[in-house]
């Protein structure tokens, strides 16, 4: 990851309705901690800013707070009375579990600073260090794409993961001659030779078909399933933007994937199968119709996401469809070891997850998933 400066949008263009949080807290060096949520300014910023994700929305904040109970906050050099033009956006967690933090976002592969350049980050950064140290947080984490925080603020790089995007730019049969002609295109052809049905949607019915593929997947891997009111509220905030899609064979669902749209990017956030049935390429088939309705959609990008730097095959698997990769590194205040980062390390919990049945498997997910944002 290098440094750069980035263009932000103009004054003009975040001018309009401006409608101040009731409770705007100022820090020392002129940061101002306001409520995203009830301040206007933060949608218009994220609505303008060419680097904003389907993170940085309101939607995705009030599904945090209204799953998990994190609480958003943004840190902005913007007076109250003036345009926002900056700000980074964090939740606080408060865990007797894992230790109370402050991060820049759970459960969010990634979320920019929406800043103008490193001095603004620094500012933004510093603050928090003051709030970790004042406050006897545990730590601050940021998760950026391009911005470092300068030496000055004491943040470490910890994790680093692999980060894929697939450039939708050119045309849908160039886009597809991209793809590894044996990994993906084969696979695609496969699941039209065996004739899978596809269903795309956002009902409880598809949620249903999704969850269990869910819960297996997450238990071959010996790992908790995300709570299941952590989609229902993810469906509620972002309606037609938030699309299941299942792949089944006859009446079994094998396949399923979830994309969010924001702007001009789509974002492929979770993936689960039947193994036995991957085979017929489901999981091909399902991505590939997600490319065809994200170009249809006018999207100029596929978000794969993060993977584990030593998960070689999920990056091999992400390598085949063509997309770009860059190293995504998450920096915390101040430096935790790597165990306090990562979840599903514990061998102990992958034991019992291996071997729970499914309403114990989904309870181990409603309580813990809380404390690991």
């Amino acid at each position: 990851m290098t440094k750069a400066t980035a263009e932000a949008p103009t004054t003009e263009a975040m001018a309009g309705t401006v409608s101040v949080a009731l409770t705007v807290k100022k820090g020392p060096g002129n940061i101002h901690e306001i409520d995203p949520l009830t301040d206007e300014r933060w949608s218009n910023l994220v609505d303008n800013d060419p680097r904003s994700s389907i993170f940085h929305t309101t939607g995705w904040l009030r599904a945090l707070r209204n799953v998990y109970g994190y609480e958003p906050v943004l840190m902005t050099t913007s007076s109250p009375a003036a345009p926002l033009t900056n700000g980074a956006v964090f939740c606080r967690i408060k865990s007797w579990l894992t230790g109370s933090r402050l991060v820049s976002l759970p459960f969010s592969d990634h979320c920019e600073p929406l800043v103008r350049n490193e001095k603004e980050l620094d500012s933004l950064l510093i603050h928090m260090r003051r709030n970790v140290d004042a406050a006897k947080w545990k730590y601050a984490e940021i998760r950026p794409i391009t911005f470092e925080p300068g030496s000055g603020t004491k943040y470490s790089k910890h994790l680093s993961y692999c980060f894929h995007r697939l450039d939708l730019t050119p045309g849908i049969d160039q886009v597809f001659r991209r793809f590894h002609k044996d990994c993906v295109q084969r696979k695609i052809r496969r699941a039209e030779k065996e004739k899978l049905m596809y269903e795309a949607g956002n009902s409880d019915a598809l949620l249903e078909k999704f969850y269990r593929l869910m819960v297996a997947t997450r238990r071959r891997k010996a790992l908790p399933p995300q709570p299941l009111q952590w989609f229902q509220g993810l469906m509620a905030e972002f309606g037609e933007d938030f699309q299941i899609r299942v792949a089944s064979c006859g009446n079994l669902p094998v396949a399923s994937i979830i994309t969010l749209t924001h702007k001009k990017s789509m974002t492929y956030k979770y993936g689960c199968s039947d193994i036995a049935f991957n085979k017929l390429g489901g999981m091909a088939m399902l991505l590939w119709k997600a490319i065809q309705d994200a170009k249809s959609a006018g999207c100029e990008q596929l978000d794969l996401g993060r993977s584990d730097s030593d998960n070689l095959g999920l990056i091999a698997f992400k390598d085949h469809w063509g997309a770009a990769s860059t190293v995504l590194s998450y920096w915390t205040y101040p430096q935790q070891p790597e165990s306090c980062l990562k979840f599903g390390g514990n061998s102990a919990l992958k034991q019992i997850t291996a071997l729970a049945p499914k309403k114990m498997l989904t309870m181990i997910g409603r309580i813990l998933y809380k404390h690991i944002g």
